[in-house]
């Protein structure tokens, strides 16, 4: 029975901490955009850095 009052108050400041970060990211606006990252990944980037294909090196030019 002891361990309740241990346990009551702990998740009383638990919940507290949790609900104190949920309104800091609602500030922060980290939840502004919901649908952005869902639909950046539809699109057809083409030229993006990852797309092109490896350059190759040039070989060195052999001295005379």
């Amino acid at each position: 029975m002891e361990v309740i009052y241990v346990l009551i108050p702990g998740m009383i400041v638990v919940g507290m901490l949790l609900f104190a970060s949920l309104v800091r990211a609602v500030r922060k606006g980290q939840y502004e955009d919901m649908e952005g990252n869902a639909n950046r990944i539809l699109q057809d980037d083409d030229d993006e850095e990852f797309m092109r294909p490896p350059s190759t090196p040039k070989p060195p030019s052999s001295p005379k």
